[in-house]
């Protein structure tokens, strides 16, 4: 197989490149080359947001069995790619996300249900929602339906992270002390590991699949309780959960997902939205998610070889609650959970 990456050298990317290459694929990445690329692949620069940025790609002689796409901002950058590659590809996977759905999407959700308006595939970079749908517009169009994938990700997890979610989480552990700790713990979360979503894409990629999947675990598949237990463990045990009931942590001003990531209270429209996929489709199709002790474990082990510093986007917010935030709530007593 041969394989067009747009991207490939951060989160989302860099794992389908090595997955890729495990199985023995020819890899081609273009990226803007501020990044190094993994070892083994051929590289093309450019910036899709440029004037004739697609300029490397469109001289290459090269054809692709499968393009994988992570873009999430401007649309009109997918549509530019995929019309260029449209007769020089079989296939165009497209990282989507959830966020697709019009708010809010009530628990149980598939991928029939209803979209964002006012997206284009022409457009600038307007909200992350309309520009992530502009972009499967963008691939419908090149591509059509049988020939692309449209991956609406969910919650992504795993080494590489560069947006500040788990990688805040391992670090506040580290540094032990009581820990607020976001109830209840019984929580259920869905995620993906960005390894299991390269995996599925390549064989989806391999078995010539199409149309969009909902790309997360099923519901349950790890609880609030077991991922902070996880970064506990595996930072060395010295942090002390404190678990506290949602509505003191609301009424503090504490801003879920944000503040204290990957958690949303229960029974909320976000967490319903965020939480509360259906992913039968995936999971029929062969997803298959490891153990949240696994991602916990080898995330951390990316951080202690990075130096225990995760890069950060910087197109998206901070992660993380204000130390002095964290106290004074915690200080405050009789919120804790039995």
């Amino acid at each position: 197989m041969r394989l067009l990456m747009l991207g490939g050298t951060e989160f989302a990317g860099r794992p389908v490149v090595e997955a890729a290459l495990a199985r023995g694929w020819e890899v081609t990445v273009f990226h803007r080359g501020r990044h190094g690329a993994p070892p083994g692949v051929r590289s093309l620069h450019g910036d899709r947001t440029a004037p004739d940025g697609l300029a490397a790609l469109a001289a290459d002689p090269g054809e692709w069995d499968v393009v994988v796409d992570t873009w999430s901002a401007a649309p009109y950058a997918v549509r530019d790619a995929a019309r260029l590659l449209r007769g020089r590809a079989r296939r165009y996977v497209y990282v989507s996300s959830c966020s697709v759905y019009a708010w809010a999407p009530p628990a149980g959700y598939g991928e029939d249900a209803p979209v964002v308006e006012g997206a284009s595939a022409d457009a600038e970079q307007t909200a992350y929602p309309q520009d992530k749908r502009g972009g499967e517009l963008a691939v419908l169009d090149a591509f059509g339906e049988d020939r692309s994938v449209l991956v609406r990700a969910g919650l992504l997890l795993g080494p590489y992270e560069n947006v500040g979610r788990l990688p805040w989480w391992l670090g506040r552990t580290a540094r032990g002390g009581p820990v607020l700790a976001p109830g209840p713990r019984e929580l259920p979360l869905q995620y993906v590991d960005v390894r299991d979503l390269a995996e599925w894409m390549l064989n989806a990629a391999e078995r010539e699949l199409s149309g969009p999947y909902n790309l997360m675990s099923p519901q349950g598949h790890t609880t609030m309780g077991e991922l902070l237990d996880a970064c506990v463990r595996v930072t060395g045990g010295a942090a002390e959960l404190r678990w506290t009931e949602p509505e003191v942590i609301l009424r503090a001003g504490i801003e879920p997902w944000t503040e204290l990531p990957v958690w949303v209270p229960p029974g909320s429209d976000l967490h319903d939205a965020l939480h509360g996929a259906d992913v039968s489709r995936a999971v029929a199709a062969g997803l298959r998610c490891r153990p949240v002790e696994e991602t916990v474990a080898d995330t951390w082990s990316w951080l202690r070889a990075i130096g225990g510093t995760a890069p950060q986007r910087p197109d998206r917010t901070r992660k993380g609650l204000d130390p002095e935030v964290e106290a004074r709530v915690l200080a405050a007593g009789g919120s804790a959970e039995v």
